[in-house]
């Protein structure tokens, strides 16, 4: 494959974006769509961007007009539409042609086709692409997943259109098939609970200590100096300190509060559940968003209960330490749930380098990304990014306020779902013996499933077996 011969199929918000990525950098593109209005639009606007465009009406005229061997980059919605694409695409490749499927697919999709693909001699790559519009356009972070040769052909291209973190391209291949996609997935999966942490930490401070959406913007500023400094903290400083000019209110005021979300941490919650790992931080984020949706059910909870919710005895400094502990064990979580994956589908993921890939372009980028990358790369006790010495500590210094936080919050009446699914998780597993030895003994007797004794063997049952 020569690096003149790329396409892109799929010129919405993402693919415009990363057409003119790729365009600008210095690389020739082909162009399709399987919009004829996305199409038109793109072509009007051209003339306005630098780099050069070769635009076709459909995806199986761009592919015939490309000279092989050929890469072509689908930017078009999940599911049965990349099936649709491929379908369109396969009787006009010759073997030694790619197709990348830049969205947010199910990995296990990806894992399916690139098998399929690659019994006709044609190579599939999964890539996660994280940073929206503005990352897509300026730098994403990103995440390849497929075989290596194919990545070594397109990296030259990845590289000069990815973010950069201190000069470092914030893309690499993580692994075969669907990897690179599984680890775009958990990057989503700890966006949620990211998201949802600030957001509690936000309706703590309003609700709970009585303060304005612009001193929590500030404090989110102050924040932002500290070791919590991240992207979303930046952004979610400036949407509290946004005035709506149509009604001169806060405009977090007029924004319903229903929260959307197009699948992604729910996969991650249930690939955890599959894989056997602990995710409470995704899940309480998921099932955050869950119940927003239930609007009017809510406004009928509150009539019929109508539930005192009370001001904390908190400060905002506390509020910041509980989240960085939260903060932690969310990504904590994400990192032995990349670790599990890796292991049960042979990626061989390199966990420091997946940090490396988050640290710029990205939504999730932060401080704490770096920390994270040079923990793994010194291999933490149990493979647990919270054991790690680093993390440990700062978790020593600031779990305690965590429970006070969580605690107060909830005395209150105030919803702090991933900041106590982080605290339960922190407890479980510093506790050495727990309580699973009586649900050992009820499933042995209504199962006969057996238990094991701290004392030797397997297989054992109660007397009441007899």
């Amino acid at each position: 494959m020569t690096l003149a011969n790329f396409g892109l199929y799929g010129l919405g918000t993402m693919g415009t974006a990363l057409a003119h990525n790729i365009a600008e950098t210095g690389f020739d593109l082909h162009v399709a769509s399987y919009k004829k209005e996305d199409m038109d639009s793109f072509v009007a606007a051209a003339p306005t961007f630098k780099g050069d465009f070769t635009g076709h009406d459909s995806l199986a005229n761009m592919i015939r007009d490309m000279p092989a061997p050929r890469a072509i980059i689908f930017l078009i919605p999940a599911g049965q539409a990349i099936d649709d694409a491929i379908a369109a695409a396969k009787p006009h490749m010759l073997p030694g042609d790619v197709l990348i499927d830049a969205g947010n697919s199910d990995f296990q999709d990806t894992r399916r086709r690139a098998a399929d693909l690659e019994a006709s001699g044609l190579a599939y790559m999964g890539m996660g692409v994280s940073g929206g519009e503005f990352g897509a356009r300026t730098g994403p972070s990103m995440m390849v997943g497929g075989t290596a040769s194919v990545w070594e052909a397109m990296r030259p291209m990845l590289e000069a259109i990815s973010a950069k973190f201190e000069g470092v391209p914030c893309v690499d291949h993580v692994g075969s098939d669907g990897a690179g996609h599984f680890v775009k997935t958990m990057h989503n999966g700890i966006e949620y609970a990211d998201m949802q942490l600030l957001a509690e930490s936000y309706g703590l401070m309003r609700r709970g200590l009585g303060m304005t959406t612009a001193e929590i913007g500030a404090e989110f500023v102050r924040w932002n100096d500290g070791p919590m400094r991240s992207y979303l903290v930046e952004i979610s400083a400036e949407v509290l300190q946004t005035v709506d000019p149509k009604t001169d209110k806060p405009l977090v005021d007029v924004i319903v509060d229903t929260a959307g979300q197009k699948g992604t941490g729910r996969w991650t919650a249930i690939e955890a559940q599959k894989l056997g790992v602990a995710a409470g931080t995704v899940e309480a984020a998921v099932g955050a968003r869950v119940w927003s949706a239930g609007r009017e059910a809510r406004e009928v909870g509150e009539e019929i209960f109508a539930p005192a919710r009370g001001a904390v005895d908190l400060t905002p400094a506390q509020m910041e330490q509980a989240a960085l502990a939260a903060r932690i064990i969310g990504h904590s979580q994400g990192f032995d749930l990349l670790a599990s994956a890796s292991e049960e589908f042979d990626w061989h993921l390199d966990l420091s380098r997946c940090a490396e890939i988050w640290r710029a372009g990205c939504i999730i980028r932060s401080d704490l990304l770096s920390g994270i990358a040079k923990a793994f790369r010194n291999a933490p006790p149990a493979g647990l990014l919270a054991y790690a010495p680093e993390m440990a500590a700062t978790l020593k210094d600031t779990v305690p306020v965590l429970r006070a936080v969580v605690s107060a919050a909830i005395s209150a009446g105030h919803p702090v779902p991933v900041m106590t699914a982080a605290l339960a998780w922190f407890d479980g597993m510093t506790q050495a013996r727990g309580t699973a030895d009586l649900i050992q003994g009820q499933r042995d007797f209504f199962g006969r499933h057996g238990f094991a004794r701290v004392d030797g063997g397997t297989g054992h049952h109660g007397p009441w077996a007899e």
